[in-house]
């Protein structure tokens, strides 16, 4: 996206003030404007709250406030300042286009596209405008209108990078790597010192298996100047290099920078006591972990839960707050804990994770971490990885039901298939392969194919029948989506399990199901290794490059082969 304190926007801004010579609120704003030019957030927002006090019908002095207050991180406070801007001076097309912005970050992206119109009505050769309207198609998955805009602006003047960054991102989130990469190549000829550009090359580098290329631009992002959110989402992302590099450990400590309250999509976990931080003695400690993050997060990250509970020791008590789907299956696996699940809401864009199960209980809590945090105590190499096969437990009774229910099924060997993920943002689509590149898998001989797929799956079930002549056996009497701990049972009765690294796997693999991950070049969890040490009786097989996937979809098939005949 545009930044509300470029340097053209807040020139255009001071040019503003300055005409604003027959008011005697004048020179207040203009300390407030010479302070955001300094990156005097603080300054800036006292300065415009004083021009306010004198004139609280002054749409600059609310104007100045919502960009010091943005530049600060208090988004909801801004976009309340723009709306107050706005509605003072309607035909100021500059806070269209920075309401436009802030909705964008707050998930609004279609509030935000037709803000940007606006913009773009009073402006329509602006750059930034064109960006901006290109980042709210891309978000919505309009890839070939966002390309349109941006064409026309780089006919109009090929000159911005920021332009060029953006058609990188529009190729990136379509799993255009190479394309991608040669626009971000554009935009850092143009201006050598954009961070974000830098960033995203290097994201293209990890995609690409060009880990030490990826950090050095990572790391040259970072020196840049650039805002505290971006500085957090940047350290994220060198946490995941660091990880694929070796570099398990200042990878970890890196990770920390989700929790930071400048990161644009950290989760404030609602539990006001002390948190733990790693060298802290657990023995004997009554410790709360919280699941973060995804449902597949809060599987992996349960790696770590044996360790914890052996430093906690006897006289420790460990309490596991997490999704509610798994409240069963982490009760089973860890009997000694206490399991709840949190609930987590969007409040004023920012995501709140509250633990309802503990309420008016929180005192007899010594400490609490986010379920990740461990990790930076207890795998800071790839050799603290247990070779332990399975940390969950799978209901047996259940086990034993599926097995018989299989028994009946069609074919031979039981083979559980899953094939996307349900998120679909954030380009997450490009790590799966489209289910027409699963031919040489569906045509493996004397198995069962069995059903795995959460969530909407009937056209890829019915374009097996159809294509490929082939019955993907569905159980019958499971939710796949909501009864995980049944889930579990089914993947800990079947004879393999296949697919992408979505929830459903993880949840085999952590039950020790026999299991076949399909990876991608740069996947950070495999911790620079060919094999997943999450869970070592996993078999990784890996595209030869990014989005490359006929080669492994071919050699994956042919491994069935080899399985089903007892090879």
């Amino acid at each position: 996206m545009g930044d509300s304190a470029s340097s053209a926007a807040l020139a255009r801004l001071n040019a503003a003030v300055s005409e604003l010579k027959s008011l005697a609120i004048q020179p207040l704003l203009q300390s407030a404007v010479n302070a955001l030019n300094a990156g005097d957030h603080r300054t800036g927002a006292n300065w415009a709250l004083k021009a306010l006090e004198k004139d609280e019908r002054s749409g600059f002095g609310w104007y100045m406030l919502a960009l010091a207050q943005e530049l600060g991180g208090d988004f909801a406070s801004s976009i309340t300042c723009y709306e107050a801007a706005l509605r003072l001076m309607p035909d100021h097309a500059d806070l269209a286009n920075n309401l436009g912005r802030l909705a964008f970050r707050l998930g609004q992206t279609e509030v935000a596209e037709q803000l940007f119109r606006a913009f773009l009505a009073r402006y329509p050769d602006h750059p930034e405008g064109a960006n901006n309207l290109a980042c709210a198609l891309r978000s919505q998955m309009r890839f070939d209108e966002a390309i349109e805009v941006l064409k026309a602006s780089i006919m109009q003047d090929p000159g911005h990078s920021v332009v060029w960054n953006t058609l990188g991102t529009v190729m990136a989130e379509q799993g255009d790597t190479q394309n991608a990469a040669i626009f971000f190549d554009e935009a850092l000829r143009l201006d050598p010192d954009f961070a974000k550009a830098r960033y995203n090359r290097g994201n293209m580098s990890l995609a690409m298996g060009e880990i030490e290329r990826a950090l050095d631009d990572c790391d040259t992002a970072l020196g840049k100047k650039i805002t505290d959110d971006e500085r957090q989402m940047m350290l994220l992302a060198r946490s995941t290099i660091k990880i694929n590099l070796g570099r398990i450990g200042e990878g970890w400590d890196d990770y920390e920078a989700r929790l930071h309250p400048q990161f644009s999509d950290v989760t404030q976990f609602m539990i006001d006591r002390p948190s733990w931080t790693p060298g802290v003695d657990l023995a004997g400690k009554s410790l709360l972990l919280i699941g973060e993050q995804g449902l597949g997060d809060e599987i992996l990250f349960a790696n770590v839960i044996p360790d914890v509970v052996e430093a906690l020791g006897s006289d420790g008590r460990l309490t596991l707050a997490v999704e509610r789907r798994l409240i069963p299956l982490f009760q089973r696996s860890f009997p000694a804990a206490e399991v709840g699940g949190h609930q987590t809401f969007k409040v004023d864009g920012r995501t709140v994770r509250l633990l309802p199960f503990l309420e008016g209980r929180t005192e007899a809590i010594d400490l609490w971490a986010p379920l990740a945090s461990p990790l930076r105590q207890f795998r800071r190499s790839v050799e603290a990885f247990p070779d332990r096969v399975g940390y969950l437990t799978a209901d047996p009774e259940r086990t034993a039901y599926w097995r018989d229910q299989l028994s009946c099924a069609p074919g031979g060997k039981k083979v559980g298939l899953l094939w996307k993920s349900a998120i679909t943002n954030g380009g997450r689509h490009r790590f799966f392969s489209p289910f027409e590149q699963w031919a040489p898998i569906l045509a493996a001989p004397d198995v069962c194919l069995v059903n795995l797929q959460y969530g909407d799956c009937a056209a890829e079930l019915e374009q097996a029948r159809r294509d490929f002549g082939v019955e993907i056996w569905t159980p019958p009497g499971i939710d796949l989506k909501q009864d995980l701990d049944d889930v579990a049972a089914l993947c800990a009765a079947l004879d393999l399990v296949i697919g992408f690294a979505n929830a459903t796997l993880n949840i085999a693999a952590a039950c020790g199901a026999p299991t076949w991950l399909i990876s991608t070049p740069g996947a950070w969890p495999r911790l620079g290794t060919e094999r997943y040490p999450w869970y070592p009786q996993v078999r990784t097989f890996m595209p030869p490059a990014f989005a490359d996937w006929s080669p492994v979809m071919a050699e994956v098939g042919a491994a069935l082969g080899g399985f089903t005949q007892g090879g």
